[in-house]
């Protein structure tokens, strides 16, 4: 029983802070493989040094210190580099893990889910579909009465503008 707990223990510190420099961020670089709409130098003349390392390098903020997650305003969320409408307060809820998470997109359009091999996961990606952007991942075990999805964003791709 101990040895299990223990065991359990260090899995948990592993998978906490292994992956992660002290910021909280991963660290990642740019795959230029990715179709994006601009070149990574100009998205860097436009984006901010976070928005260009979470959209551009698909790097990921540390939970529960981004700007978002305990946003409970009404309004809609739209992409940093673009300022269209990607998701609203409507569709905001609470998942307990930290990134602001929506059951849905407000235009499933405006986004697209691709195939993300990073760390050693297969994960949904999230990328806005007119610029190829990072956005954050979806994953399946959003509310099931509200269509069981979860679109786990990262803040700093985002901008809220309040209703």
């Amino acid at each position: 029983m101990k040895k299990s707990i223990l065991a359990l223990l260090l899995v948990s510190m592993i998978a906490a802070f292994g992956c992660q420099p002290s910021s909280g961020q991963q660290l990642k670089k740019f795959d230029p493989k990715r179709k994006m709409s601009k070149a990574p130098a100009e998205w860097k003349k436009t984006l901010t040094s976070n928005q260009y390392y979470i959209m551009v390098e698909s790097g990921t903020e540390p939970p529960y210190q981004n700007a978002y997650f305990n946003n409970h305003e009404k309004g809609v969320y739209v992409s940093a580099a673009t300022g269209e409408v990607l998701f609203s307060s409507d569709d905001k809820y609470d998942s307990g893990t930290g990134w602001p998470s929506f059951v849905k997109p407000v235009d499933p359009k405006k986004i697209e889910i691709v195939t993300d091999n990073s760390d050693g996961m297969v994960r949904d990606e999230v990328i806005e579909r007119s610029t190829g952007l990072h956005l954050g991942h979806v994953f399946d075990d959003g509310p099931e009465d509200r269509g069981g999805k979860r679109y786990c964003m990262n803040s700093g791709a985002l901008k809220f503008i309040k209703k």
